[in-house]
């Protein structure tokens, strides 16, 4: 608990709020905000703290820019000096799931991906452990695998699809390291951070540690491991319960639902110069609200999106968000998921009553969905404003994550899920499903692609009995590798998101940079590789897959039937 005590410390007095924050951040003396954040200090936070007080009071608490940078290099050090590069030890040339792969140009190209993660690895300097008060970072014993530029920390849900990609490897230990670093973080915080920053202390992330868990034990079969930390698992739940919960109604009956929700105001210390200027127009008070909004927004995983602009008053503003006003489809799936593998987990423990809990919570959620996410004529879930009492129905690839996670009664939803996708005109985008259709230069939006959404769809599509509605999966799944391998080819690097409107090229919009490595983009690839290895070609890009789509899956169909 020590850690947690000077985390805290620490947060408050430099790395989270104050005057010193706020004046090198507004001075804007580095392009992005997360650069100062994330520089260690020279010496102890007193001796900081009280000499910035005095020059602070020389300059009448407005200090000048070239004063500021000198302060800063005086008594910070350069970022990533916390931090050594780290080859897994459980690195290995010619893992097993490459034999599978057909094409021998993805073979190859599969095999530099597998090489990369000796480039993420990351391992933290003693220093961190024996002086935590000198470091926004948030000390880990085990080494990790990062995302890459600059994250070069770790993230909570990032992790589970680089999770994937390292079993496949073969890299379990380094897989249970980063559990391990996970499950830590529950016990002394009670959730996980967004990532590994005492700056994110205040906000989680898509809650997969359940799943992530779930990967490892079927992988290894180390139950002694889940019995030692089923009680942490269950930790991690129980925050989004009661800090996460919300209650909605629907026919006469009220379902509880999951929603983010930080309840904290204040600029992000990341993004500090961002939030301020966004909020300035403000009064005070809706400042406070606005800070807590986009907060809520980065704990989603999606910072930021229309889905959480819609409803506000200018929907392509950032300054409309209302995160917490909305019942997400994709969290509820995520929780859904984790509490069916919850109840697996226990019945494997031999605990049943337990078991029978989780059961029935699961249960209780499904209904939940059922009445107030799904929509029948549509064949989708919806993420549902509890505010307006209405579900925002426009498309967004998290609309179809009950499908991936499991989370549904009716085995026929698959195939109304491609009707939906062929509805929406989303099978026209040959080169990956876009994040949204609404253009708003959030990266979380048109024209963008990410990684982890392809995964949803295929994975969600790929469980139908339906023959055709498995081979529009399959066709999805080629186009996104055509998409990778194309980029990889032409610029010899993995991107955390693509532009899928004109051909293949790196993503953009938003608040930084597109950023190369990348974590989850070499997880998701060495997934869709392994479970289509004999299939997928490194050929021309995939034909779109147009208003035919749908009759061709039918087709499929009759002929299985």
């Amino acid at each position: 608990m020590e850690s947690q005590t000077w985390g805290l410390r620490l947060c408050s007095q430099i790395y989270c709020h104050g005057e010193l924050l706020h004046q090198v951040q507004m001075a804007k003396l580095y392009q992005d905000d997360k650069q100062f954040v994330d520089m260690s200090l020279s010496t102890a936070p007193d001796q900081v703290l009280g000499n910035f007080s005095k020059l602070a009071v020389i300059y009448n608490h407005s200090i000048p820019r070239q004063q500021l940078q000198e302060f800063v290099q005086q008594y910070f050090q350069p970022v990533g000096q916390e931090l050594q590069p780290w080859t897994p030890e459980d690195w290995k040339d010619s893992p097993q799931f490459l034999q599978k792969i057909s094409d021998a140009k993805l073979r190859v190209w599969a095999e530099q991906l597998h090489h990369i993660w000796k480039k993420l690895g990351k391992k933290m300097k003693p220093e961190v452990r024996s002086h935590p008060e000198r470091f926004s970072l948030i000390y880990s014993e085990h080494p990790f695998i990062v995302p890459g530029g600059r994250f070069v920390e770790f993230y909570y849900w990032d992790s589970y699809w680089v999770m994937e990609g390292l079993l496949l490897s073969e890299m379990a230990s380094t897989v249970k390291g980063m559990l391990q670093n996970f499950l830590e973080l529950v016990k002394t915080y009670g959730h996980i951070p967004n990532g590994g920053r005492v700056y994110y202390l205040q906000r989680s992330q898509p809650p997969l540690l359940t799943l992530m868990m779930d990967r490892y034990v079927t992988h290894t079969n180390d139950t002694t491991f889940l019995r030692e930390n089923i009680d942490t698992l269950a930790m991690e739940l129980d925050f989004w319960t009661v800090n996460r919960t919300i209650s909605v109604s629907s026919g006469g009956q009220s379902y509880k639902l999951n929603h983010y929700y930080v309840p904290y105001g204040g600029p992000r210390p990341e993004s500090y110069s961002k939030d301020a200027e966004l909020a300035d127009p403000l009064p005070e008070g809706d400042r406070e609200a606005l800070w807590a909004e986009l907060k809520a927004g980065t704990e989603s995983g999606w910072d930021f999106s229309s889905r959480w602009l819609v409803g506000g008053p200018n929907p392509d503003l950032l300054s409309s968000i209302r995160t917490s006003k909305l019942v997400p489809v994709d969290l509820n799936a995520f929780l859904c998921q984790a509490e069916e593998l919850m109840s697996k987990f226990y019945s494997i423990l031999g605990n049943d009553a337990q078991a029978t809990t989780y059961r029935n919570l699961r249960a209780q959620r499904l209904a939940a969905m059922e009445a107030i996410l799904w929509d029948e004529q549509k064949g989708a879930w919806f993420d549902y404003d509890w505010q307006n009492r209405k579900k925002n129905v426009e498309f967004y690839p998290s609309n179809l994550t009950p499908l991936w996670a499991g989370c549904f009664s009716n085995p026929d939803v698959a195939d109304k899920a491609l009707k939906y996708l062929e509805d929406s005109k989303i099978l026209t985008y040959q080169y990956g499903i876009p994040t949204s259709l609404q253009k708003t230069g959030q990266q979380w939006d048109f024209p963008n692609a990410w990684a982890p959404l392809q995964d949803l769809v295929i994975r969600g599509l790929a469980r139908s009995a339906s023959p055709g509605t498995q081979e529009v999966a399959f066709q999805l799944a080629q186009n996104w590798i055509i998409t990778n391998f194309d980029v990889y080819s032409q610029k010899s690097a993995m991107y955390e998101k693509y532009d899928v409107s004109n051909g293949a090229h790196p993503g953009g919009g938003g608040e930084y940079e597109v950023q190369e490595g990348f974590g989850w983009t070499n997880g998701v690839a060495l997934l869709l590789l392994d479970y289509y290895g004999d299939r997928l070609t490194s050929g021309t890009q995939m034909a779109l897959l147009g208003p035919h789509c749908l009759v061709v899956a039918l087709l499929f169909n009759l002929l299985a039937w």
